[in-house]
């Protein structure tokens, strides 16, 4: 926009000297370096914190799929990059080994219900002992524990989606074991259920960036479409300013004065749910200051807009 401006100021000047409005004496020769300077204290600088720009991301919460029991893959019903519903089957492990073990169980209490049962007979007819017929009814309620544990088992060799979203990079296939390890997830689950779009905005310029605020955001993945929003809120914390319990002392490094993330919400939720995720743009952000910045602001994020359909990076 700045190049834009200067441009128009040349011609103008070009203009009014080749009709000999003014002669081309010292003063108008250095003018442009005054137009670049009034510019700059006037408009460009103001406009940073008034209507602040920076690169946004599309980022989606991620969810490690690890099985709770362990077993042979039966089936994998589910397909890469296909949306799926909470609850939709993603694959099956074989339950034999499961089945197995709740039936037992059910074969030890009902064993241990009717022995329950004749003690307490026994007990109520004053021909047996009061702790015979405790230590039956303490069998019973651990057999009953333990078969809604094999219960439980069993109901995990279906494992389902935790929610509305889809997997991607699926590598699973039947005949494949797996595990219930934590660090061996079989599969990456994208949530869709909610889009997080973060902002970076340069620490001098955040100050003024409050939640509720107006916001307007271009994507590559979209060029020369610009999609409304409203700010959610300026994160709190970022990796350098954290402090983490070590065994060391403080370890110097140089300071940066790294960006705030300003996270937005798009006012079209349909669109916030077909972006990708890894989705990258510019965002602008209108904020209660500086108001006539603003106008200058949106020509440039649409010339942002425009350029993304030649610009790759």
């Amino acid at each position: 926009m700045m190049i834009a401006l200067m441009a128009a100021y040349l011609v103008f000047l070009f203009a009014i000297v080749r009709l000999g409005i003014v002669r081309f004496n010292p003063f108008w020769k250095g003018s442009p370096f005054i137009v670049l300077l009034l510019l700059n204290l006037g408009l460009f600088i103001p406009m940073g914190w008034g209507a602040p720009q920076g690169p946004a991301l599309v980022v989606r919460h991620a969810v490690s799929i690890v099985p709770d029991v362990a077993g042979e893959v039966l089936d994998v019903p589910v397909m890469a990059n296909t949306p799926v519903k909470p609850g939709d089957v993603l694959f099956r492990i074989d339950p034999v080994p499961y089945q197995a073990q709740v039936r037992t169980i059910e074969a030890q209490l009902k064993l241990s219900a009717t022995r329950l049962a004749q003690m307490t007979q026994l007990f109520e007819r004053d021909s047996g002992r009061g702790f015979d017929v405790e230590q039956r009814q303490s069998e019973v309620d651990q057999l009953k524990g333990q078969l809604e544990a094999a219960q439980w088992n069993l109901d995990k060799t279906t494992v389902r989606a935790p929610g509305e979203g889809y997997v991607t990079n699926l590598a699973l296939r039947k005949g494949a074991r797996v595990a219930n390890l934590p660090l061996a997830p079989v599969m990456a689950f994208i949530d869709t259920s909610g889009t997080i779009i973060g902002v970076e905005i340069n620490q001098i310029d955040a100050r003024h960036v409050e939640p509720g605020q107006e916001a307007e955001v271009t994507f590559k993945f979209a060029p020369g479409h610009i999609y409304a929003g409203r700010v959610e809120g300026v994160l709190q914390a970022i990796a350098t300013g954290q402090a983490q319990a070590s065994g060391t002392a403080v370890m110097p490094k140089a300071i940066e004065a790294a960006p705030f993330v300003v996270r937005i919400k798009l006012d079209d939720a349909e669109v916030a749910r077909r972006l990708p995720a890894g989705s990258t743009g510019t965002a602008a952000i209108y904020t209660e200051h500086l108001k006539p910045t603003h106008v200058i602001r949106r020509v440039i994020l649409r010339q942002v807009a425009i350029l993304n359909y030649v610009n790759p990076f």
